[in-house]
């Protein structure tokens, strides 16, 4: 009985590999898990793609330039939550020093736009904001300064971009659901 069976087993393994998109490299579907209904994207993966979006700048008031560089992805699990970390200047011609630099934490909810099928930040908050050598007042007003901007350039930044045939498999296109922040990943529902 169990010789039966397995032509029927091999003849389904040889369909699902078939099934598969030609030219494209299993690799790349890695995240993906469509019998589980699951996308999953590693710290690394993410680190990657946040990476080639900056450096961030912008100006506030009209007398100081606000950039952000280096970013670092934190994972949150127990708050479901994603955090960036990254380097901060603030220039102004007004300031003695003219710019000063220093590192600022946001930690963000996540949401899925479905128009632009991506995973963005939605609602960050400045959790942390240090500068060098700056105490006080200064420090204060260049802590609001720094935050206002960073969770302004952070709202709505995308951590994950899918292209349409991504969420394809088969004869079935994928809509994402839930979002799990885990230790090292963020997993997404497929449904």
């Amino acid at each position: 009985m169990v010789h039966r069976h397995f032509p029927r087993r091999l003849f389904l393994l040889r369909a699902f590999a078939t099934a598969l998109p030609l030219g494209l490299p299993l690799a790349a579907r890695a995240g993906f898990n469509f019998f589980l209904s699951e996308y999953t994207a590693s710290r690394d993966e993410l680190q990657a793609e946040i990476g080639k979006r900056f450096p961030l700048s912008q100006r506030y008031a009209e007398i100081f330039s606000v950039t952000l560089t280096d970013p670092v992805l934190g994972l949150d699990a127990g708050a479901n939550r994603a955090a960036i970390t990254a380097r901060v200047n603030i220039a102004s011609p007004l300031m003695q020093p003219s710019s000063v630099n220093g590192v600022v934490s946001i930690s963000s909810a996540l949401r899925y736009d479905v128009a632009a099928l991506a995973l963005r930040l939605q609602d960050p908050r400045a959790e942390r904001l240090q500068f060098d050598g700056v105490v006080g007042q200064d420090a204060q007003r260049l802590q609001r300064i720094g935050g206002a901007v960073a969770q302004e350039l952070l709202q709505g930044y995308p951590l994950r971009t899918f292209k349409p045939e991504e969420l394809k498999f088969g004869r079935k296109t994928y809509e994402i659901g839930d979002i799990t922040v885990g230790q090292d990943e963020i997993k997404v529902q497929l449904k």
